[in-house]
């Protein structure tokens, strides 16, 4: 199979492809790398690992990432239902140094300098690349809801929507909580990380208040029209299996928070209070891509020629999953980074390598949804690259949505999270 063949052949979502190469050892900060990485969530770490396969280990890559594991934000609302341990959700990313070759440098980039193709670390060292992945996930607008950037930096109103610290300190929250208090999760307009992840959270607390605090409420106060993503199968979870304990409020805009006092107030609807809060905010593109001026869609995200997904604000730039403007009905979604992450990377190795680039690219996406301890639903989706219209679109009768929540799937989800960690780090 000729190279060009080849890397045509691993641009579709899934498939995984093997090549062999020797590892290059961890340590250092290198001058300069062909290929240097920001981020290494879903999109960074599948665009290093598959620039190296793709190459057959021709081309150098670095990857900057500050954290020394990989912590999925799919699955980790079971650990706030106290159902999984952080623990179950963390992979190292040994393996990406070892069996790939790819350069970790555990630092956070401070600054890109486009024009000079640099990124400057914080730690003060400079890298060279010729192409920059940046695949920062989002940043949280705390400034948008008057109050909560205080209340977040105090630890008494939580997010925890980047898995870590804040989804155990969300736990303990919910833990402390007296039977019959009352857990609010306020969400944001859409476009927002994971569209899906606010509805799945509001089900496994229900469903930790079911066993554990039966007199207890979730509410769920909805800046949207309606539930942004697999509305009637969460509404007839809702209703069968938590009724008179879930109340779902629609077009609720949260516009601020009185800490002390447990208390949300809304642009029109009346104030809420409740015991736990569990307020998110509206969200952009992550800091480095706004700081960098790549967020030159309504100053939030970044828009790209999906293509390759290049940057339209600056070349050699790839920028990757949640902080794009994405396609239609292209959602935010860890599987969608990992997707992002390969048609990307088999766009610059063509690129590096003068080779022709793939004309017709394809994404695959599917995101599980908890709504108790053993029932999941689902969506699914495959979106191809029209070149005409220069933008991705879902695939006549691909994909859909689940009949209705059942057990077969929740075990289906656990083997989607298995295998997507080993895709992006194994």
């Amino acid at each position: 199979m000729k190279r060009r063949q080849l890397i045509q052949a691993g641009l579709a979502g899934g498939g995984l492809l093997a090549l062999g190469g020797c590892a290059t050892p961890r340590g250092g900060v290198p001058g300069s790398a062909k290929v240097v990485v920001i981020g290494g969530g879903y999109g960074g770490a599948t665009a290093a690992k598959y620039v190296r396969l793709l190459s057959d280990q021709r081309i150098d890559v670095v990857l900057i990432e500050p954290q020394a594991s990989f912590v999925s934000c799919p699955i980790s609302n079971l650990v706030v239902g106290g159902t999984q341990t952080l623990g179950d959700l963390t992979t190292s990313y040994d393996a990406l140094a070892t069996r790939h070759g790819v350069r970790i440098v555990r630092d956070t980039a401070s600054r890109i300098d486009a024009p000079a193709r640099t990124v400057t670390l914080a730690s003060g060292a400079t890298i060279r690349y010729d192409k920059l992945v940046l695949s920062p996930g989002i940043e949280l607008m705390f400034d948008g809801v008057q109050g909560l950037r205080e209340a977040q930096a105090s630890g008494q109103i939580l997010q925890a929507w980047k898995a870590g610290p804040e989804t155990l300190a969300l736990r303990r929250q919910l833990e402390a909580l007296p039977d019959g208090g009352v857990y609010a999760i306020a969400i944001p307009e859409a476009p927002f990380r994971c569209p899906p992840g606010p509805y799945e959270r509001a089900s496994v607390v229900a469903a930790y208040f079911k066993r554990a605090k039966p007199r207890s409420k979730v509410l769920i106060l909805d800046a949207n029209q309606d539930v942004v993503s697999k509305a009637a199968l969460f509404k007839k979870a809702w209703a069968e299996l938590y009724p008179g304990m879930v109340e779902y409020r629609p077009q609720h805009k949260a516009v601020g928070v009185d800490a002390r006092t447990g208390t949300i107030k809304f642009d029109v609807q009346d104030d809420v209070k409740a015991d736990v809060l569990n307020v998110l905010p509206p969200m952009r593109a992550g800091a480095i891509a706004v700081q960098t001026g790549l967020a030159n869609a309504n100053a939030r995200w970044c828009q790209v020629d999906y293509q390759t997904f290049e940057s339209t604000a600056a070349k050699h730039i790839h920028v990757l999953g949640d902080s794009i403007q994405v396609a239609p009905l292209m959602p935010k979604s860890g599987h969608m980074a990992n997707s992002h992450g390969k048609v990307a990377a088999a766009a610059i190795v063509a690129q590096l390598m003068d080779l022709e680039i793939n004309p017709r690219p394809m994404l695959t996406n599917t995101c599980y949804s908890f709504v108790d301890e053993k029932h999941v639903i689902h969506v699914a989706s495959v979106h191809e690259y029209v070149a005409a219209e220069k933008t991705f679109k879902t695939v006549a009768g691909s994909g859909g949505v689940s009949a209705a929540r059942n057990e077969a799937e929740a075990g289906f989800a656990m083997a989607w999270a298995r295998n997507i960690w080993a895709d992006t780090l194994g």
